[in-house]
């Protein structure tokens, strides 16, 4: 018997759970900038291989860090506002937001370590 072909895969190459939600402009405000929990921005493009890379330790970290830190993605592409007014120069840069404001940033593809490093330093209360 023939088994049919395998759905493709999910845009990008990388599965997305729910728990790291892909904001638009029109959730950003809310979603961002208004939020109780301090804030992880994955600044991404479908077409950024590092960005595929660093798509599953986000979704470990959006689990890990549930109640206490919430995990988003933003295509840039679909996006572009965001690219100047946060001075995304490569891809993947990760923003922390805490408070509405941006109060760190860091740029390409970091392992699972560096990121909780990062989030720690500048997220104490939240680790």
């Amino acid at each position: 018997a023939r088994l049919a072909p395998a759905p493709p895969p999910p845009r990008g190459g990388a599965a997305v759970t729910r728990a790291v939600a892909d904001l638009a402009d029109a959730d950003f405000d809310k979603e961002v900038l208004a939020s109780e929990l301090p804030v992880l921005i994955d600044f991404y493009a479908q077409w950024c291989g590092p960005c595929k890379l660093i798509a599953p330790i986000l979704d470990l970290m959006a689990d890990e860090y549930e109640g206490k830190l919430k995990v988003c993605k933003v295509d840039t592409e679909a996006n572009p506002k965001f690219v100047k007014k946060y001075k995304i120069y490569g891809l993947p840069t990760l923003v922390l937001f805490e408070k509405g404001e941006n109060i760190a940033q860091v740029e390409g593809a970091i392992s699972k370590k560096e990121l909780t490093d990062f989030i720690s330093l500048h997220l104490p209360n939240v680790c």
